[in-house]
């Protein structure tokens, strides 16, 4: 049938060039985002999954931050207890020198305040280990935790290593002195002690810290495999779009060709009345 008033082969023609437009636009759109699941219209299990995916990566942030603080807050209380373990080496060599009965009384002062001095230096090493408030070796902290997964239900606990003097550890008082040669006897015998003591400790802070190392890259490998996940579920193959965007634009094209001669049809009536 002949009709200026309904044009069924304009409508076809329009229907198929508005789909066209439409598989258009989202190409387009996952070639400028780089996503073919960009929100939750395009794909919404896929993008549900996806945000709790984006959620977990950004939890490993949080986990490797609080990894590496409590880390650092250990190397620094390793490298005081280093530093500690040097000075007891150094007063186990005073005391033994001044254990020795011939020593005059000018040698044996003078070793006296070298012995002094030492071992007032391990009092400010263990008031200035302190890393972001934390210090592992003045018996301030009891324990300290670093998180270890993403929803904070593991954790890395480091105790206390208390390296003050008069301490269950450094076992030589604040006021130890080696002015005598039974001072120096006793004082040799709690620094040799203390030498061990501390020695354990720097064992076991070695071990946190590597613990925590192991656990900040797992984390970092958690999370990259966890950033590949989002990728497979959201990311376009930009290789396809492309070569899709050209297919399209020649449909495009073609059918903007094929509505314009749908809608000249009806000029074939005219010359019906000619």
């Amino acid at each position: 049938m002949a009709s200026v008033n309904t044009n069924i082969g304009a409508l076809v023609a329009l229907q198929n060039l508005n789909t066209t437009n439409r598989d258009l636009e989202v190409t387009q759109s996952r070639i400028n985002t780089g996503l073919k699941v960009a929100n939750a219209r395009d794909n919404g299990g896929a993008f549900a999954i996806a945000q709790q995916l984006r959620g977990e990566v950004g939890a490993y942030n949080a986990v490797k931050d609080s990894l590496s603080r409590v880390q650092s807050a250990v190397d620094v209380a390793s490298a005081a207890g280093t530093a500690i373990s040097d000075l007891l080496i150094e007063l186990k060599e005073k005391a033994l020198a001044a254990s020795d009965s011939s020593l005059d009384s000018t040698s044996r002062t003078a070793l006296n305040e070298d012995f002094a001095a030492l071992r007032d230096q391990i009092a400010t090493v263990v008031s200035n280990a302190t890393f972001n408030g934390v210090n592992l070796i003045n018996n301030s902290t009891a324990t300290i935790k670093a998180l270890a997964n993403t929803s904070g239900s593991s954790t890395i606990d480091v105790q206390d290593e208390n390296l003050s003097l008069a301490g269950s550890i450094v076992t030589i008082a604040a006021t130890e002195a080696i002015n005598t040669v039974t001072k120096a006897a006793a004082a040799l015998t709690k620094i040799t002690a203390s030498i061990t003591n501390v020695g354990a400790s720097l064992a076991r802070l070695g071990s946190k810290s590597k613990a925590l190392e192991i656990q900040s890259t797992f984390a970092t490998k958690l999370q990259d495999a966890t950033t590949a996940g989002i990728g497979n579920l959201v990311d376009a193959d930009l290789a396809k779009e492309s070569a899709n965007l050209q297919a399209l634009q020649v449909k495009q094209q073609l059918g903007v060709q094929a509505l314009s001669i749908a809608n000249s049809a009806p000029s074939i009536v005219l010359g019906f009345f000619r």
